[in-house]
C-alpha cells in the first residue's frame, strides 16, 4: 500500500473505519499487481511449450496406416497369420468369452479378429437384402427354434353364477431354423501380403463381406433349404382368400404377366393384418420398381411418392420400399412383389464367429483365404408376409 494511504494526513484526524478502508484498498491494489505478474510469467511459459510442441510435430515422421496405432493381441496375431502363415501367436492366445473359446484350427480355420468381423457384419447389415429388415439372432447351437402361437385363445362372457365351459387352448408351432455353412475364397499374391503398408484386414473384410452379401441375398429369397437357408419364395403359396398356416398368401395383380392398375397395390397392403401393416415394407427388384413408379390412382396421382426431406427414402403408399435384385421380374404368374412385417415374418439365425483358413499351396503364387461362417433363415410367421402375383387370379 502507498505512504499516503497508510499515514494520517497532516492536521486531520482519521477515524478507525477510514484507516481500515485505506488498508484494504492498498492490499487489493498490491494483490492485483502480483496477480498480473504471475499471469505474465505463465503466459511466457505456455508460449515456450507451444513452440516446443510445434518443433516436435514437424520433426516427427508420419506413421504407416497399418502401424499407426497399437493393435490388440488377437489382431496382431491374426495379421501375422494372414501375411506369413505364422500361427504360433494364435495358438498361444487366450481368448475370453464363449464365442471365442475355440480359436485353434482343429475345425478348419482361425477366428477372425473382432474388429474385422464387426466390419463384415456391418456391411452385411447395410446391404440391399431382406437381412436388413428381418429379425437377426445370434446362436451358439446348430439350429434355432422359433415358437409361434398362431391360433386364437378361447374366451367368453360369463356371469357370477353361470357355469364356465372349457375354452379352446392355443396351438404352439415350432419352427426350426438349421444353420448352414457359408463360405468365401478370396485370394491375394504373397508379394502383396509382404508389403507392410497393405491393409490386409481391411482387404479381407471387404472381399468376404461382398461374397457373403450376394450369397445371402439370393438364399433368403430363393434358397431351397438344402445346405442353404429356406428362401421366402420357396414356400407354398395360395390365394389369400384360402390362406392357411404353413403357406404364404398372394393377391393377383389383375393382369396376366403384369400390373396396370394401382388397385392391386392397395389390395396387397390391406391383405396384411393390421398388427403387421404398421411395420410393413415392400420388397421388389429394380425393374419392377421402375414399372410400379408409373402407376397412378383414380385421381391421376402417383402412388409412389419421393421423400419430402433430404435423405428420406421414397415410399409406396406411405410404406418403405427395399430394392432386392434377387426378386423375380414381372412375368406370368411371377411373385414379383412382397409386402409384410419382415421383422416378425422372417428370421435370420447365425453364429457370431467367422473363421479363416490360409492356403498358400493350391493357387501359387497366390494365397487363398477360405472364410466360413454359419447362417440360416426361414419364415417364422406366415401371416406376416403377403405376395403380389402377376396374374388375373
Amino acid at each position: 500500500m502507498t505512504k499516503t494511504e497508510s499515514d494520517s494526513r497532516v492536521g486531520e484526524d482519521v477515524s478507525p473505519a477510514q484507516a481500515l478502508n485505506a488498508a484494504i484498498a492498498g492490499f487489493v491494489s498490491d494483490f492485483k499487481d502480483f496477480s498480473h505478474g504471475v499471469n505474465a510469467k505463465l503466459q511466457k511459459q505456455d508460449d515456450r511449450m507451444n513452440k516446443l510442441d510445434r518443433k516436435t510435430m514437424m520433426n516427427a515422421r508420419p506413421a504407416l496406416a497399418a502401424a499407426a496405432a497399437d493393435e490388440a493381441p488377437h489382431q496382431k496375431a491374426f495379421s501375422a497369420y494372414l501375411r506369413s502363415g505364422d500361427d504360433d501367436a494364435l495358438r498361444g492366445l487366450e481368448l475370453e468369452g464363449k464365442a471365442l473359446a475355440t480359436n485353434i484350427a482343429a475345425d478348419g480355420g482361425y477366428l477372425v479378429d473382432p474388429q474385422t468381423a464387426e466390419t463384415i457384419q456391418s456391411t452385411l447389415s447395410s446391404t440391399a437384402s431382406i437381412r436388413s429388415i428381418s429379425n437377426v439372432v445370434n446362436v451358439d447351437a446348430t439350429s434355432y427354434d422359433v415358437l409361434v402361437d398362431h391360433s386364437e385363445l378361447g374366451a367368453g362372457w360369463a356371469t357370477e353364477t353361470s357355469t364356465i365351459t372349457e375354452t379352446d387352448t392355443p396351438q404352439i408351432e415350432r419352427i426350426s431354423i438349421p444353420l448352414h455353412e457359408l463360405s468365401a475364397l478370396p485370394k491375394a499374391s504373397q508379394r502383396l501380403l509382404d508389403d507392410s503398408a497393405f491393409d490386409i484386414e481391411g482387404w479381407l473384410a471387404g472381399r468376404i463381406a461382398d461374397k457373403f452379401a450376394r450369397s445371402e441375398a439370393d438364399a433368403f429369397i430363393n434358397g431351397d433349404g438344402v445346405d442353404k437357408p429356406t428362401g421366402l419364395l420357396t414356400y407354398p403359396t395360395v390365394a389369400d382368400d384360402s390362406w392357411a398356416w404353413g403357406s404364404i398368401g398372394y393377391v393377383p395383380s389383375g393382369t396376366a404377366g403384369g400390373i396396370t392398375r394401382a388397385d392391386a397395390i392397395v389390395d396387397l397392403v390391406y391383405a396384411l393384418g393390421a398388427e403387421y401393416r404398421a411395420n410393413g415394407t415392400f420388397v421388389m427388384n429394380s425393374r419392377t420398381a421402375g414399372h410400379v413408379r408409373k402407376l397412378k390412382d383414380a385421381d391421376g396421382r402417383f402412388v409412389w411418392v419421393d421423400g419430402l426431406a433430404v435423405g428420406e427414402p421414397a415410399r409406396l403408399m406411405g410404406y418403405r420400399v427395399l430394392i432386392a435384385e434377387d426378386m423375380p421380374d414381372i412375368a406370368d404368374d411371377a411373385m414379383g412383389i412382397a409386402f409384410g412385417d419382415f421383422t416378425a415374418g422372417y428370421t435370420v439365425a447365425e453364429r457370431p464367429d467367422l473363421r479363416v483358413l490360409r492356403d498358400p499351396f493350391s493357387a501359387k503364387p497366390h494365397v487363398l483365404f477360405y472364410a466360413t461362417k454359419r447362417v440360416g433363415g426361414a419364415v417364422s410367421d406366415f401371416a406376416a408376409i403377403k405376395l403380389l402375383r402377376f396374374a388375373t387370379s
